[in-house]
């Protein structure tokens, strides 16, 4: 498509550039904020972007939309896109700008009218509907092909909780109709994947109003996934040579204001409390602590470099209307370290990090993910020596290792520049889960020092990294990319022994605990129900391994293995079945 861009020039844009979506959605929704107007003429548009995969407007209107109004404004969109209206752009001084929006109703467009600086502000005109905009635009309204509107919600006007509360409408545009099915299937997609659903189906966690939001309760079943992803990764950091510790939840918050973190972190701690007449702190982050640990005695250059890792809890203030789920909590659990080393150690010592990073997203199932170096934001703390020699460190591991990465400029930490690692799942959606991070300033800000070869008092350097982000996220993302189908050695149900009969009682009870005694998570269904029964509720609850005992499987001392995707496996010993799982447990595969 030729479009006219905002200097007057032509310009030929594909829909599959990213500029040729942004353009495509961005005039889908003027095309729905129009469709608005002229069905609920008492609703205030405010604004309407493009966003990945689609668009969204706002409006200041009484009531939320419901259903029945989303299906009014999709046919009134129809309409004003077979009319096949142009787009056209206008220019106009602010002050007539401001009598313009100010005649047609519309007090939000002369808010943003005001804070301009420039002289003359730019609008465009679909046929009589006309709106603030900086443009491009596609030629004319007919040139949107295949569009829905996906939902509704509540947004605050500039994202503020003490401004007034409107109403969001969200839909996406494709280039054509097999485009926005391709999408509105993947959609469905994410919703059968949904970890908020499965966790309640399953019986993994919840969070409920009365705890408190943003808090994860761990249910059993859940609880035995979290524990066998700590085992696994207590296990591992000892074999890369971490040694493991425990600290607090609070400290005084004088270790905070001396970490920086008062000043550089505050909008995302909480509130101090007073204990016998001191203030102290929850703590956001694990780091201090670890220094404190560092510096309980002198330390020598031989003893670096040292290596502490926690399962540390920590507690950040999130917003109510941005918690979500696992992915986004108000407390988690970070799989934290530190590392403290020399100058000369950094830069193997962060090779070392990226190689135990990849190793254990590949053991979880992720071998496809996006690397970032997050370099110097504006507000920040130390040497600028210090910053361009731990990015050039960051830099060069990345490099001779081999990896593909991003600069991303301004991103990194105020106390240091860090490469962050982005996993994809089976849906290629990215979720933000590894950090590597270096820091020159909490070392100098706690007078972290060890004494050289040379005998002479030296500042360490500190590395912060995390593998998996935090536990909650970490296992949100584990159960969407999964559907909740956790490979076997991560179920928190191995298997089932599922009687035909109660003839088979004893047995199965027998089987059971032959499995449990060799560290296989079992269960037995004795219910007087049909076989059938338990087989779908098994599958639906998708443990791995359904086994039928009847009388034919009690008399030969076998079990009858199913898959929960309904293959059937045939009889087995119950020395053969427990070889087979045992290896897949101690693999991290499944065999099919």
């Amino acid at each position: 498509m030729l479009i006219t861009l905002p200097d007057g020039t032509k310009k030929e844009i594909t829909f599959d550039s990213p500029e040729g979506k942004e353009i495509y959605r961005h005039s889908a929704s003027h095309i729905m904020a129009q469709a608005v107007k002229d069905l609920f003429p008492a609703a205030k548009a405010t604004i309407g972007p493009a966003i990945e995969d689609g668009f969204y407007y706002d409006f200041d209107f009484e009531r939320g939309f419901t259903p029945e109004d989303l299906e009014k404004i999709e046919g009134r969109m129809s309409e004003i896109i077979k009319a096949n209206k142009p787009f056209v752009r206008k220019e106009m001084s602010r002050a007539d700008a401001v009598k313009l929006f100010t005649e047609m109703g519309e007090p939000y467009k002369v808010e943003i009218i005001n804070e301009l600086e420039a002289d003359t502000v730019s609008l465009y005109d679909q046929g009589g509907f006309i709106d603030l905009c900086r443009g491009p635009h596609v030629p004319s309204t007919g040139y949107i092909k295949a569009f829905r509107l996906l939902s509704s919600a509540g947004a605050y006007w500039r994202g503020d909780e003490h401004n007034r509360m409107l109403q969001r409408i969200y839909g996406t545009a494709w280039a054509d109709k097999s485009q926005l099915k391709a999408y509105l299937d993947r959609l469905e997609e994410i919703k059968r994947r949904d970890h908020r659903k499965l966790g309640k189906d399953l019986e993994l966690f919840s969070y409920e109003e009365e705890t408190g939001p943003g808090l994860i309760l761990w249910h059993p079943k859940g609880a035995v996934v979290r524990r066998v992803i700590e085992d696994f990764w207590k296990a591992e950091h000892v074999k890369s040579g971490y040694e493991l510790v425990y600290t607090p939840h609070m400290a005084k918050l004088d270790l905070w204001k001396k970490s920086g973190h008062w000043d550089f972190y505050r909008e995302s701690m909480y509130s101090p409390m007073e204990v016998e007449g001191q203030e102290y702190e929850i703590k956001p982050m694990n780091c201090p602590f670890h220094i404190a640990i560092y510096k309980s005695k002198m330390r020598s250059y031989r003893e670096l470099p040292i290596r502490w890792a926690e399962l540390g809890t920590v507690y950040r203030f999130e917003r109510s209307g941005t918690l979500h789920g696992l992915m986004r909590v108000r407390g988690f659990t970070q799989d934290d370290a530190h590392i403290f080393c020399t100058p000369a150690q950094i830069e193997d010592e962060i090779f070392k990090v990226l190689d135990f990073t990849l190793f254990v997203l590949k053991t979880f199932g992720f071998s496809d993910y996006d690397i970032y170096l997050s370099t110097q934001p504006e507000k920040s703390v130390g040497a600028q020596e210090n910053w361009d020699r731990a990015t050039e460190a960051l830099k060069s591991a990345l490099e001779k290792k081999g990896l593909n990465y991003s600069i991303d400029p301004g991103e990194g930490v105020f106390y240091g520049p860090k490469i962050d690692i982005k996993i994809k799942d089976v849906l290629g959606r990215s979720w933000q889960c590894t950090t590597v991070q270096v820091d020159f300033n909490l070392p100098e800000r706690f007078g972290v020092e060890y004494i050289g070869e040379d005998g002479v008092a030296h500042q360490p350097i500190m590395i912060h990294r995390a593998l998996m982000g935090s536990l909650e996220r970490f296992f949100g993302v584990l159960i969407e990319h999964y559907a909740g189908a956790f490979p076997v050695w991560l179920s928190p149900v191995q298997a089932v022994v599922c009687t035909i009969t109660d003839r088979q009682e004893a047995y199965a009870k027998q089987a059971v605990d032959e499995l449990k005694a060799a560290g296989i998570r079992a269960e037995a269904d004795i219910r007087n129900e049909k076989i059938g029964f338990k087989i779908r509720e098994a599958t639906l609850r998708k443990i791995p391994y359904i086994l039928v005992v009847g009388d034919k499987e009690s008399e030969a001392g076998t079990l009858a293995v199913r898959l929960r995707d309904g293959k059937d496996l045939g009889p087995m010993t119950r020395a053969d079945f427990m070889e087979r799982i045992l290896i897949e447990n101690n693999t991290k595969t499944d065999r099919g």
